[in-house]
């Protein structure tokens, strides 16, 4: 549904885009991962013909959107930066609106208006004017706008990105429902928490070049480094810290209050284990030794590291 083929975009002699391929199979949601200036937006929007790419090729349903952007684009519905309306038209006004723009008929657009409106939970709202909304509530509108022509594909760009943690629930939920609905999705975020829970896969991306691209579940698991917290009865001496820093595998222990400390450890679930042990017999009474965080944050930071 979208093949993105050796991608390169250039600003002078910066590259924000950098050699990129992907592809995107029918009902997949796809996480777009990376840090602020990585290069997420900058794809986006030559997918949605918003600038051109300086070499390569992008495919939507098998329509290059770089020399046929009429036909591969109505086959989407996006979600680019931060969304904004006239304030002054209230929703139903304002997909009536853009259902024009997209050459829909009037019934049609009626029809859709409801049910794009009840799916993301905005029914209450569609007779108020859009300046008294929060952004939350403009984000869902966002998304409603992006249905109304019932596309097979939805690209989304930081969906829940300056949100609360109320909207950010709430359009997680509407994108969740989405992905039951069988969409093709391509959703670019910074939040690792927010696409380990809601995509099939993800691809993570630095200064413009792929680092990794494969389902969540392998992800995991490629992950070399864990942070482990240790809890023990009493204080956690310097001594303590200090002998546990020295142990093989370990990269880095860091005191959080007085009786819990976490370390960053390379290794398998046996090391893991020969670790446990060897802070027992320092003397130290474990009463908690588990993973903190995500896999996939883990294993983020560890290709970024790499890649710089």
């Amino acid at each position: 549904m979208i093949k993105i083929q050796n991608l390169t975009k250039t600003f002078g002699p910066i590259r924000a885009v950098d050699d990129l391929s992907i592809k995107v199979l029918e009902g997949e949601t796809v996480g777009f991962l990376g840090p602020n200036g990585a290069g997420k937006t900058t794809t986006i929007k030559i997918l949605t013909n918003l600038i051109s790419a300086t070499s390569g090729r992008a495919l939507l349903h098998d329509t290059d959107i770089l020399t046929h952007p009429k036909q591969a684009l109505s086959h989407v519905g996006a979600v680019v930066e931060t969304p904004e309306f006239y304030p002054y038209l209230t929703p139903d006004e304002t997909l009536a609106y853009l259902g024009r723009i997209r050459g829909m008929h009037s019934k049609d657009i009626r029809s859709r208006s409801t049910d794009v409106i009840q799916q993301v939970k905005l029914e209450q709202w569609r007779t108020t004017r859009i300046g008294k909304f929060s952004k939350g509530m403009k984000q869902r509108l966002a998304i409603a706008q992006a249905l109304l022509h019932q596309p097979e594909i939805l690209i989304l760009d930081e969906p829940t990105s300056g949100l609360d943690p109320r909207g950010m629930v709430e359009v997680r939920e509407i994108i969740k429902e989405l992905k039951r609905q069988h969409y093709t999705i391509f959703m670019s975020s910074h939040l690792l928490g927010e696409v380990q829970e809601v995509c099939d896969k993800a691809a993570l991306i630095d200064r413009g070049k792929l680092l990794v691209f494969d389902s969540i579940d392998k992800l995991k698991t490629l992950s070399k480094v864990t942070k482990l917290e240790v809890v023990i009865l009493g204080p956690a001496s310097d001594t303590l810290l200090g002998k546990t820093r020295g142990l093989a595998n370990v990269r880095a222990v860091e005191r959080v209050n007085e009786g819990v400390f976490l370390v960053t450890f390379e290794g398998s679930l046996e090391s893991r284990a020969d670790l446990l042990h060897a802070i027992q017999s320092m003397g130290a009474k474990v009463a908690g030794f588990s993973p903190v965080g995500l896999p996939l944050e883990m294993l983020y930071m560890d290709l970024v590291k790499e890649s710089r």
